[in-house]
Protein backbone atom coordinates (compact mmCIF):
# COMPACT_ATOMS: atom_id res chain seq x y z
CA UNK A 1 0.00 0.00 0.00
CA UNK A 2 3.13 2.70 0.52
CA UNK A 3 1.63 3.84 3.32
CA UNK A 4 3.45 6.32 5.82
CA UNK A 5 1.66 7.12 9.08
CA UNK A 6 4.09 9.19 11.51
CA UNK A 7 2.87 11.66 14.58
CA UNK A 8 3.57 14.84 15.58
CA UNK A 9 5.59 15.45 12.22
CA UNK A 10 3.02 18.42 10.89
CA UNK A 11 5.11 21.48 10.14
CA UNK A 12 4.36 24.99 9.75
CA UNK A 13 5.05 24.36 5.52
CA UNK A 14 2.91 21.16 5.80
CA UNK A 15 0.07 23.15 6.95
CA UNK A 16 -1.12 25.05 3.63
CA UNK A 17 -1.28 21.71 1.82
CA UNK A 18 -3.48 20.22 4.20
CA UNK A 19 -5.51 22.99 3.99
CA UNK A 20 -5.58 22.81 -0.16
CA UNK A 21 -5.95 19.36 -0.94
CA UNK A 22 -9.67 19.77 1.73
CA UNK A 23 -10.47 22.79 -0.39
CA UNK A 24 -9.74 20.82 -3.40
CA UNK A 25 -12.48 18.23 -2.58
CA UNK A 26 -15.08 21.00 -1.32
CA UNK A 27 -14.41 20.79 2.31
CA UNK A 28 -13.42 23.70 4.68
CA UNK A 29 -10.55 23.07 6.39
CA UNK A 30 -8.42 26.58 7.12
CA UNK A 31 -4.61 26.81 7.95
CA UNK A 32 -5.05 28.30 11.44
CA UNK A 33 -6.58 24.81 12.54
CA UNK A 34 -3.46 23.70 11.66
CA UNK A 35 -1.02 26.19 13.02
CA UNK A 36 -3.46 26.13 16.08
CA UNK A 37 -2.22 22.17 16.12
CA UNK A 38 1.36 23.10 15.80
CA UNK A 39 1.23 25.02 19.14
CA UNK A 40 -0.68 22.69 20.95
CA UNK A 41 1.70 19.84 20.20
CA UNK A 42 4.33 21.89 21.20
CA UNK A 43 2.22 22.66 24.59
CA UNK A 44 1.68 18.46 24.53
CA UNK A 45 -1.99 19.31 24.63
CA UNK A 46 -2.60 17.52 21.24
CA UNK A 47 -0.66 14.47 19.30
CA UNK A 48 -1.24 14.76 15.23
CA UNK A 49 -0.89 11.40 12.98
CA UNK A 50 -0.42 12.24 9.24
CA UNK A 51 -0.52 9.79 6.82
CA UNK A 52 0.31 9.79 3.66
CA UNK A 53 -0.02 7.30 0.22
CA UNK A 54 3.08 7.57 -1.51
CA UNK A 55 4.25 10.31 -0.85
CA UNK A 56 1.23 12.24 -0.90
CA UNK A 57 -0.75 13.41 2.07
CA UNK A 58 -3.85 11.63 2.84
CA UNK A 59 -5.65 12.38 5.97
CA UNK A 60 -4.76 12.56 9.80
CA UNK A 61 -6.66 12.51 13.39
CA UNK A 62 -5.74 14.04 16.09
CA UNK A 63 -5.50 13.04 19.92
CA UNK A 64 -6.60 15.54 22.73
CA UNK A 65 -5.10 14.56 26.34
CA UNK A 66 -7.59 17.11 27.89
CA UNK A 67 -10.94 16.42 26.32
CA UNK A 68 -13.39 19.60 26.39
CA UNK A 69 -16.74 16.90 26.92
CA UNK A 70 -16.82 16.88 30.33
CA UNK A 71 -17.19 13.49 31.04
CA UNK A 72 -13.97 12.58 29.66
CA UNK A 73 -12.37 15.40 31.25
CA UNK A 74 -13.34 14.41 34.20
CA UNK A 75 -12.44 11.10 34.50
CA UNK A 76 -9.21 11.63 32.38
CA UNK A 77 -10.00 9.81 29.00
CA UNK A 78 -8.32 11.21 26.07
CA UNK A 79 -10.30 12.17 22.96
CA UNK A 80 -9.72 10.99 19.37
CA UNK A 81 -11.20 14.39 17.41
CA UNK A 82 -10.73 16.00 13.84
CA UNK A 83 -10.16 12.67 11.80
CA UNK A 84 -10.55 12.76 8.16
CA UNK A 85 -9.27 11.41 5.16
CA UNK A 86 -9.17 12.47 1.58
CA UNK A 87 -12.00 11.57 -0.66
CA UNK A 88 -10.16 9.51 -2.78
CA UNK A 89 -8.18 7.95 -0.23
CA UNK A 90 -10.89 6.25 1.67
CA UNK A 91 -11.80 3.01 2.10
CA UNK A 92 -8.27 2.05 1.71
CA UNK A 93 -7.36 1.42 4.86
CA UNK A 94 -5.86 4.43 5.49
CA UNK A 95 -8.74 5.24 8.25
CA UNK A 96 -8.07 2.17 10.40
CA UNK A 97 -4.37 2.70 9.90
CA UNK A 98 -4.68 6.48 11.37
CA UNK A 99 -6.94 5.03 14.25
CA UNK A 100 -4.87 2.07 15.30
CA UNK A 101 -1.57 5.06 15.93
CA UNK A 102 -4.33 7.00 17.58
CA UNK A 103 -5.66 4.32 19.82
CA UNK A 104 -1.98 3.45 20.72
CA UNK A 105 -0.59 6.40 21.58
CA UNK A 106 -3.52 6.97 23.93
CA UNK A 107 -3.15 3.24 25.35
CA UNK A 108 0.55 4.80 26.25
CA UNK A 109 -1.53 6.95 29.26
CA UNK A 110 -5.50 5.63 29.33
CA UNK A 111 -6.57 2.54 29.46
CA UNK A 112 -9.66 4.50 27.60
CA UNK A 113 -10.04 5.94 24.39
CA UNK A 114 -12.91 8.03 23.69
CA UNK A 115 -14.54 9.74 20.53
CA UNK A 116 -17.05 11.71 19.59
CA UNK A 117 -19.24 11.36 16.32
CA UNK A 118 -21.98 13.38 14.51
CA UNK A 119 -25.72 12.22 13.87
CA UNK A 120 -26.42 13.06 10.64
CA UNK A 121 -25.46 11.15 7.41
CA UNK A 122 -22.41 12.57 6.62
CA UNK A 123 -21.26 10.73 9.53
CA UNK A 124 -22.51 7.71 8.68
CA UNK A 125 -19.29 5.68 7.48
CA UNK A 126 -17.47 7.06 10.65
CA UNK A 127 -20.50 6.03 12.99
CA UNK A 128 -20.25 2.30 11.14
CA UNK A 129 -16.62 2.46 11.82
CA UNK A 130 -16.12 3.33 15.26
CA UNK A 131 -18.46 0.68 16.18
CA UNK A 132 -17.03 -1.84 14.41
CA UNK A 133 -13.77 -0.81 15.87
CA UNK A 134 -15.35 -2.24 19.71
CA UNK A 135 -16.22 2.04 20.75
CA UNK A 136 -19.68 1.93 22.50
CA UNK A 137 -21.41 4.91 23.45
CA UNK A 138 -21.00 6.40 27.02
CA UNK A 139 -24.52 6.39 28.36
CA UNK A 140 -24.77 9.84 28.19
CA UNK A 141 -26.79 10.88 25.17
CA UNK A 142 -26.90 13.37 22.95
CA UNK A 143 -24.52 16.27 23.73
CA UNK A 144 -24.58 20.10 22.05
CA UNK A 145 -23.35 23.73 22.50
CA UNK A 146 -22.21 22.25 25.81
CA UNK A 147 -24.66 20.11 27.72
CA UNK A 148 -26.55 17.11 26.93
CA UNK A 149 -29.83 17.16 25.79
CA UNK A 150 -33.02 15.75 27.52
CA UNK A 151 -36.02 15.12 26.51
CA UNK A 152 -37.90 17.49 25.08
CA UNK A 153 -35.12 19.65 24.13
CA UNK A 154 -34.95 21.04 20.65
CA UNK A 155 -31.92 21.11 18.29
CA UNK A 156 -30.25 22.07 15.23
CA UNK A 157 -28.85 19.33 13.14
CA UNK A 158 -25.41 20.76 12.70
CA UNK A 159 -21.52 19.71 13.21
CA UNK A 160 -21.81 20.41 16.87
CA UNK A 161 -25.14 17.90 17.52
CA UNK A 162 -22.86 14.47 19.03
CA UNK A 163 -22.80 10.91 20.47
CA UNK A 164 -19.90 10.40 22.26
CA UNK A 165 -18.37 6.87 22.69
CA UNK A 166 -15.56 5.17 24.75
CA UNK A 167 -13.56 2.43 24.03
CA UNK A 168 -11.46 -0.07 26.67
CA UNK A 169 -8.12 -0.78 24.97
CA UNK A 170 -7.09 -3.14 27.61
Amino acid sequence: MNLSISVNTLTEEYCPKITAAFTAQGWRKPENIYMRYLLEIMQEKRAFVLAEKMGEFAGYVTVVWGSEYPPFREAGIPEIVDFNVLKKFQRQGIGSALLDKAEWLIGQRSKVAGIGVGLFADYGAAQRLYVKRGFVPDGQGIFQNGRHLSYGDQASIDDDLVLYFTKSLS
